[in-house]
């Protein structure tokens, strides 16, 4: 079996994918399952559904797999015995990948290490209903919406990088069409939760852009460091805002940024923040990263123009945009009740980074429920 260190071509996972389908469970499926109306997608978790894999990815939970969806009565009818056809019938390779994926000795333990085998294949190809599938990666109120839309308080509650991984990927076959009714009605956010989310994304830069200059101030370099550091971020998370892209979680957040048509411009003055020595530099390039982000939100017209030029921070020395004015003249354009009753917080990765927290749909809703 290829592995990351021994030379082999890196072919992405979406490729292998199709590969699998068109190549093995297409055929198997028509022969053994004659008429049997599904969905063939590689979906879900993984760095290949964001486009970002690579041979490093190659390691654990990665090769020729696949998600199938059926409609909830065919999953409970036939999913398990499709499951044993698939592991009797796939190929045990393809394209030099295996199909056989080992599981660890720890039964509570979900990673999986693609590996030979002489028998059946323990495979992933997953097999699914869309309801149940959308309830579990979203939440249960989410196992109706490859029928109807979230509702503004819905969308609040979804971390970007979990509708990166509904929405990216690849579909292969969609018989049925409900797959791909979801995905289309959580490709990106309704115009006034777009607007509210922007808004206070510029609030968050807003709220710590002068203590760059503070922190430095009094001493604690460190501080003005980490504090750039943040500011660096959420720019960034700005600028994929403002171009439509959902923000993946930290591992690929610089690599979704880099595929922006911000980066050519803001990249070099946002790594000249974090490498710079000395405050006075790091708040020059910062302000110039402010200044360009808001030529970009300028280009938008959501708003009527702002000035996009620094200033000094009321009577102190520290060098900012005020991005308050941003985030307040978005406010005012967003008409939606639900919206304008909330305090200006923004989705649930705008106000937590916790792993743990986003990974639990429910309590999510009830959080975010909790703002109002």
């Amino acid at each position: 079996m290829t592995t990351p260190d021994d030379g082999g071509a890196f072919v992405p996972g979406l490729e292998l994918a199709r590969t699998l389908h068109e190549e093995a469970v297409r055929p198997l499926l028509a022969e053994a399952f004659p008429g049997l109306g599904y969905a063939a997608a590689r979906v879900g978790a993984g760095s290949e559904v964001l486009g970002f894999d690579t041979a490093r990815s190659t390691d654990h939970d990665w090769g020729p797999r696949l998600e199938l969806f059926l409609s909830p009565g065919d999953a409970a009818r036939h999913g398990k015995r499709l499951r044993e056809v698939l592991a009797h019938r796939l190929p045990r390779q393809v394209r030099g990948r295996s199909t056989h994926f080992r599981r660890g000795p720890d039964p509570l333990d979900p990673v999986r290490h693609p590996d030979w085998t002489e028998g059946p294949v323990d495979h992933l190809v997953e097999v699914h209903d869309v309801p149940s599938w959308l309830a579990a990666r979203l939440g249960p109120a989410a196992a109706g919406w490859y029928r109807t839309d979230p509702g503004a308080g819905d969308w609040l509650a979804l971390p970007q990088q979990r509708l990166a991984e509904v929405t990216g990927g690849a579909v292969f076959h969609d018989g049925p069409g409900d797959l791909t009714a979801a995905r289309r009605h959580l490709a990106w956010y309704p115009e006034q939760v777009w607007r509210y989310l922007l808004a206070c994304q510029w609030r968050r830069i807003e709220q710590e852009e002068a203590f760059v200059g503070r922190c430095a101030e009094v001493g604690d370099e460190l501080g003005s460091m980490v504090v750039a550091a943040r500011l660096v971020r959420e720019v960034m998370r700005l600028s994929l805002l403002m171009e439509r892209r959902y923000a993946p979680y930290g591992k690929w957040l610089g690599s979704a940024f880099g595929r922006t048509g911000a980066a050519g411009e803001l990249g070099p003055l946002l790594h000249g923040a974090l490498t710079s020595s000395h405050f006075a530099e790091r708040e020059r390039y910062l302000c110039e990263a402010y200044e360009a982000a808001a030529r970009r939100h300028n280009a938008l017209g959501l708003t009527a123009p702002l000035a996009a030029a620094r200033r000094p921070f009321h009577g102190r020395p520290y060098l900012v945009l005020d991005a308050g004015r941003f985030a307040q003249a978005l406010l005012e354009t967003v008409t939606d009740a639900r919206l304008r009753a909330l305090p200006p917080v923004g989705g649930v990765d705008q106000w937590t980074d916790s792993t743990d927290l986003l990974g639990l749909p429910q309590a999510v809703r009830t959080a975010v429920g909790a703002l109002g």
